[in-house]
């Protein structure tokens, strides 16, 4: 017995040594890219800028572009829907509409494309759960992803990306309460993504909705903005966005005042200064030498709409108020301004049933090419610069 056994041992041993050793591989993982120092190169102050609508039909992207030319403005912000590109499944893209946009852009030369992100596809969401029209998606990887692809297509080619609109709105973040830590998670997977493919590309934070509501439908955006601080998303953006329109009134009149004066609304986020109430944040958390992108401002001609119409202005008012915002912004605001997107070239679908017809400064008409006087202020407005 004892010989077999160390017969068996021994062929136990020659069976060990014969077989081929398999080595043992850690994974290694790719650095996440670090934070982008600051300041690097600044934009000027102001940059000149206007949202279109490009996205559909190539005629009227072709007409728009020449439009924001002939007004001597350098930016044109433009949606880029998430769910748009990669529609159907994660990894499947549907670039055509995205690159004639980026094609179109890059050949006028002077003008350069920010462009906002935002709209999950409904893959994106958790399974079982119903389609929402904007939602943060149930694995932040996957937005992230997408950041990373889009930047890596057009590098060099889009100059800023928006990451995400207003989600201090409960409507746009899946209809749940408002969350800012939950959003500078997003914004961190974006940002990451966007740098560790084009370094150069701007990450703007997401334009808040101004708003005194609090509530589980909506959080104020300085409120929101702070606590955005709080949760450590001054690493993860290049340029804060803030949002600015002007309600009632005129571009020049400070918040106190606003607040003061019940006709104007009485509180201090109706007034298009209410950027300065923002910035006043920035200074708090010590983020001084980043710069402020206004990514929405105006003011609305809306006489139908009740929640619009009690802060309308004439068409004349409008023309004459976009051009003083611009002017007050270069006389008070520079150097930590930087693009400021006006509303807004119009979506050719809008009729006067849509409360954003009557913030454009165009008509949404084709292929008549109906402008606005603001159109016309904006055009003849010098575009100063510091």
């Amino acid at each position: 017995m004892i010989a077999i056994r160390r017969s068996l041992l021994f062929m136990l041993v020659v069976l060990v040594a014969c077989t081929p050793v398999q080595a043992i591989v850690t994974p290694t993982t790719t650095p996440a890219p670090v934070p982008t120092a600051w300041p690097r190169a600044r934009l000027k102050s102001p940059e000149y800028g206007i949202q279109a609508f490009l996205w559909w039909k190539p005629e009227i992207a072709k007409r728009d572009l020449t439009l924001i030319q002939q007004l001597g403005f350098t930016w044109v912000k433009q949606n880029f829907a998430w769910r748009d590109i990669e529609n159907q499944q994660k990894g499947h893209f549907e670039w055509e509409l995205a690159d004639n946009i980026v094609r179109r852009v890059g050949k006028r030369g002077d003008l350069q494309l920010l462009v906002r992100i935002d709209r999950q596809p409904f893959w994106s969401q958790a399974p079982g759960t119903v389609e929402l029209d904007s939602a943060p998606p149930a694995n932040l990887a996957d937005f992230g992803d997408f950041c990373h692809t889009l930047a890596a297509r057009y590098k060099g080619e889009v100059g800023a990306y928006q990451v995400w609109n207003e989600p201090n709105l409960a409507r746009e973040w899946g209809n749940q309460p408002p969350n800012p830590a939950q959003y500078v998670e997003l914004l961190k997977v974006c940002y990451l993504g966007i740098k560790s493919a084009d370094p150069d590309a701007l990450v703007i934070s997401a334009g808040m909705a101004t708003t005194g509501t609090s509530s589980n439908e909506a959080m104020p955006d300085d409120q929101f903005i702070e606590q955005m601080y709080q949760a450590g998303a001054s690493s993860y953006f290049d340029i804060l966005g803030v949002h600015a329109p002007g309600y009632k009134a005129p571009p020049e009149v400070s918040s106190d005042e606003v607040a003061a004066n019940p006709e104007l609304g009485g509180q201090r986020f109706f007034a298009f200064r209410h950027v300065e109430n923002i910035r006043a944040i920035m200074e708090k958390y010590g983020d001084t030498a980043k710069q402020v992108a206004i990514l929405e401002f105006g003011w609305t001609t809306d006489p139908i709409h009740p929640e619009y119409a009690w802060h309308a202005v004439t068409e004349q008012q409008q023309a004459d108020y976009l051009v003083r915002a611009y002017q007050y912004a270069y006389e008070h605001w520079s150097p930590w301004i930087s693009i400021m997107s006006a509303l807004t070239l119009a979506d050719p679908a809008w009729t006067e049933n849509d409360e954003q017809y009557w913030w454009a400064v165009s008509y949404p008409d084709w292929p008549e090419n109906k402008l606005r006087p603001a159109y016309a202020a904006l055009q003849a407005m010098p575009k100063l610069q510091k």
